[in-house]
């Protein structure tokens, strides 16, 4: 195997047994780096030491990563101006954010008798966030709902 030493440096080819009585002599740990590798390279190091700036490195990376969720902006098919302005607003808020956006109509009673209406709301909900949105699923009827998933731009 090959063998790198604490600073660094490479030690060069040796076996297993010539490995770890060097690793004892340093009073360190003998870890393997690439086990997959031909051949294997290990290093010499504290185990110790190495595990909690491993996990130290893994927790600064999942507290800079954001968890993008789904949320929800009710329309109805007879909404009012300020009231699509205001669902707009939070929508934008939303998207700002950095989470998607699922829009949704429900038809109630006869409501159900013109779903073109419903593509028209949601066709001008779309081009109102044409700026900062994407529309990643165009509206589609299913059932009595009909759905729309926006997602935000990718900042540039």
């Amino acid at each position: 195997m090959r063998l790198i030493g604490s600073d660094g440096s490479q030690l060069g080819l040796m076996s297993s047994a010539q490995a770890l009585q060097k690793a004892m002599e340093m009073n360190l740990d003998l870890v393997k780096i690439a086990p997959q590798a031909s051949p294997p390279v290990c290093k010499i190091i504290d185990y110790g030491k190495f595990r909690f700036e491993q996990a130290k490195r893994e927790k600064e990376a999942r507290k800079n990563q954001h968890i993008v969720d789904i949320k929800e902006i009710r329309l109805s098919l007879n909404i009012d101006v300020h009231d699509f302005h205001t669902k707009l607003g939070h929508a934008e808020k939303f998207l700002k954010s950095g989470d998607k956006v699922k829009a949704s109509i429900r038809f109630r009673g006869r409501e159900m008798g013109h779903p073109e209406q419903g593509y028209e709301i949601m066709k001008r909900f779309a081009e109102a966030l044409s700026e900062i949105a994407n529309v990643e699923k165009p509206p589609k009827l299913e059932g009595r709902n009909m759905l729309m998933f926006l997602a935000s731009k990718p900042v540039k």
